[in-house]
């Protein structure tokens, strides 16, 4: 038997509250499971204790008997320190896209135009005042 621990979806409409279960996965997500091991509540605070709580010892012992974890119940556990962080292929979804990059290069000509015009000596005010005399002085009445 295929054995999965996994979150099972609880909660009204809008509103999750996830059961952490170990199942067979042949059972749908909400179905049968053989062992209530834990609570998800995603709408608390990330740094509260009560967002996750699980029986470690009964996870450890499904784990030992060949269960998977899922993605999501293996980043709990790691959190939890009872599996090894592992490596994830995040190929293209971590890349911006073509218009993201676009903006992104506006962005940095604009900041190099503007620390270009910073870095050049300004002119003084005093050279300002003999420019703004000198037009004015031409001019004929």
């Amino acid at each position: 038997m295929a054995m999965k621990i996994r979150l099972a979806r609880g909660g009204s409409k809008k509103r999750p509250h996830y059961a952490i279960v170990a199942s067979d996965s042949r059972m749908p997500r909400d179905g049968r499971f053989l062992e209530k091991l834990g609570t998800y509540n995603p709408l608390l605070p990330k740094d509260s204790e009560e967002r996750i709580k699980m029986d470690l010892e009964r996870v450890q012992y499904w784990l030992g008997q060949g269960a998977q974890p899922t993605d999501r119940v293996a980043r709990f556990l790691e959190a939890a320190g009872v599996k090894d962080k592992t490596e994830r292929a995040n190929l293209k979804k971590g890349e911006p896209g073509k218009a993201a990059k676009d903006r992104a290069e506006k962005r940095a000509a604009r900041d190099a135009a503007a620390a270009e015009a910073a870095n050049a000596p300004a002119a003084t005010d005093e050279t300002a005042l003999d420019a703004s005399e000198s037009t004015s002085g031409t001019e004929s009445p």
